[in-house]
């Protein structure tokens, strides 16, 4: 084995910086967006410090900013928006008309025909939307045709995962790897040239995911199947009048003949007092309960209190005072990505005024809030979070047609909007016409994205709402730091590095292991990440053992699609995971197999089509 040449001061710099960067990715504590603009600045200031000349050429620091510019990421951003527009006009609502009545003919068979579905839809549109769309569909369905809704919407986010491998616009990532590879000479590839072994993949995939996954997973009835919700946390007040006001906080326990269990007991805003059975209740007082939403209520009958502050300042009704109208309903909301709700709080959004709704209790998985330390309506809410909300039917109605959050409740029609058919058109449009070649998808994409907007489909604030910031920075830095490997020579020692370690490995034992990276790094990091740096790596590795490089870079596409381990490793896996009550040993305990299966499947098909 011949190890490569020691790499310069520079690169032993950024490869030292790209470790601490795929640590810090990895940091679930650390927001991403931080991390990323972290690393970015330090690669910038460490260049601009300490220049870097090759050939007689200074490298610019400020190049490494250009990133902003690349069309991969202005593809990405546009095709954000263009799904916010398919999403806010409900476009693919019918497709979920049409699966809820076919399921109740033949569950099994509708079951595949969904994972097929959002398999192929998602090989063109965001899988965001897909998996926003059937959520609510498919635990309709299992509750009108008696089957467990746990059992079926793991498989069906991991065959939108599957679909997203299919062309090059499916996923970022697929646009980030064909983009950076082409900069780098690599011959540009078409929108369906790789559909081919994704489709073998995928449909073995899809077999797994329809007829073993749902036997992996413990049946249970989620929340939303029984009627009976998580538990959840909430705070009774005791108004003026109460028969609990001057009572012990026994006569309170024992009116609700010991079935309420209370953790804490507020005299003011943040004041708790000693929890006793003996404690004096008082006007105002605060018990902290857990339970159900049913028998949350049901205790707020029974001691004539309230689950939300009457007339306080930090939960105000309008003035028509709609929380007392009659047809009062509870339902629960999901925040996903691309809502309003996502990285602000019900304060900020001024969510009661806007929809005459009050937030009774925030679900997040692993964490149950206390109002004692967490005031509601101030937690910063993230996506996957689950709001329980009271109000009367219609505003929930209309709460649910803004599409600014999912409404997990199978008693509303599916929004329909008239523009619907038009973002559709638009959205296939942009595939079309990148598909044949007349414009390239980064300006096809803007393009309709604008369209959207100019027709009415969405508004400026939805589309920027679409864009995340999380994903701009952590693209702008991975293209940074793959410059940065590429200028330096880190890319080629590495590649020398792993071609070395491989012996004399033939060209299919490399892309298999380079596979298997890939889909190691995107599990624990961010798979766009996982995809740019991996991707001049892969060239390398190509050139050096003479091999053209497409397999190579397909390897680096695949294998960074392959978040199907862990629920953090995608933002609709942890959608599909608090929507489902999933542990994460059952995303791994279904996940992992379905990796190892890609992985086999993909190790043998990649050299047999392309080298």
């Amino acid at each position: 084995m011949v190890l490569p040449y020691p790499p310069n001061e520079h690169a032993v710099a950024v490869l030292i910086l790209t470790a601490i960067a795929l640590v810090l990715f990895s940091r679930e504590k650390t927001p991403l967006e931080t991390s990323s603009l972290l690393i970015l600045l330090s690669l910038t200031i460490g260049f601009e410090l300490f220049p870097f000349e090759k050939d007689g050429i200074t490298f610019r620091a400020v190049n490494f900013f250009y990133g902003f510019g690349n069309e991969a990421l202005i593809a990405v951003c546009a095709l954000m928006v263009a799904g916010q527009g398919i999403l806010r006009t409900g476009s693919l609502d019918p497709l979920g008309r049409i699966l809820s009545r076919i399921w109740k003919n033949n569950p099994s068979l509708s079951f595949l025909l969904t994972l097929l579905l959002g398999a192929f839809v998602s090989a063109f549109v965001n899988n965001v939307p897909v998996v926003v769309l059937l959520l609510p569909v498919l635990i309709s369905v299992s509750l009108k045709t008696n089957n467990t809704a746990s059992s079926i919407l793991m498989p069906m986010g991991f065959s939108t995962l599957l679909g997203g491998t299919a062309t090059t616009i499916g996923t970022s990532t697929n646009l980030l790897v064909v983009t950076v590879a082409s900069e780098m000479g690599v011959p540009s590839f078409g929108m369906f040239d790789f559909v081919m072994p994704a489709a073998i993949a995928g449909g073995v995939g899809i077999a797994y995911l329809w007829l073993i996954a749902p036997k992996l997973i413990t049946k249970r009835n989620i929340s939303l199947e029984d009627c009976s919700p998580r538990i959840f946390t909430a705070h009774l007040e005791i108004p003026e009048g109460s028969v609990l006001d001057g009572q012990p906080l026994s006569k309170a326990l024992e009116m609700t003949e010991g079935t309420m269990s209370v953790s804490s007991l507020e005299r003011g805003e943040g004041r708790p007092i000693y929890l006793d059975p003996g404690a004096i209740l008082q006007a105002g007082d605060h018990l902290v309960i857990s339970d159900t939403p049913d028998r949350l209520k049901e205790f707020e009958k029974i001691l004539k209190g309230t689950l939300y502050p009457v007339g306080s300042s930090d939960t105000p009704v309008d003035e028509e005072h709609v929380l007392e109208a009659g047809d009062q309903q509870i339902a629960e909301l999901v925040v996903f990505q691309g809502s309003p709700l996502n990285g602000t709080t019900l304060d900020n959004y001024r969510f009661t005024e806007r929809f005459g709704l009050i937030t009774l209790a925030i679900h997040r998985y692993g964490i149950r809030f206390r109002r004692i330390f967490d005031k509601l309506s101030s937690i910063r809410l993230q996506v996957g979070d689950i709001l329980l909300v009271q109000g009367p039917r219609d505003k929930i109605s209309e709460l649910k047609k803004s599409n600014q959050v999912l409404v997990l409740d199978s008693t509303m029609d599916l929004p329909y909007s008239s523009k619907a058919p038009l973002a559709m058109g638009i959205m296939l449009g942009i595939i079309l016409v990148a598909a044949f070649g007349l414009l390239p998808i980064a300006i096809s994409a803007p393009c309709g994205a604008l369209l959207m907007i100019l027709t009415g489909c969405q508004t400026w604030r939805d589309a920027t709402r679409a864009l995340s910031a999380q994903v701009i920075l952590i693209v702008v830095t991975s293209l940074a730091l793959g410059t940065a490997m590429l200028i330096t020579g880190a890319a080629d020692y590495l590649g020398t590095l792993f071609v070395s370690l491989s012996g004399q490995a033939s060209p299919s034992f490399v892309i298999s292991g380079l596979i298997l990276l890939m889909a190691l790094f995107t599990n624990i990091i961010s798979n766009n990440a996982t995809a740019v740096i991996g991707t001049p790596i892969a060239i390398s590795i190509a050139n050096q053992l003479g091999q053209p490089a497409e397999p190579f870079v397909l390897a680096v596409l695949f294998g960074a699609n392959l978040s199907f381990a862990t629920p953090m490793a995608y933002k609709t896996n942890l959608l599909v995971m608090n929507a489902g009550e999933y542990t994460f040993a059952e995303f791994m305990k279904v996940g992992i197999p379905l990796v190892f299966l890609m992985w086999g499947i993909l190790s043998f098909l990649l050299p047999i089509i392309y080298l």
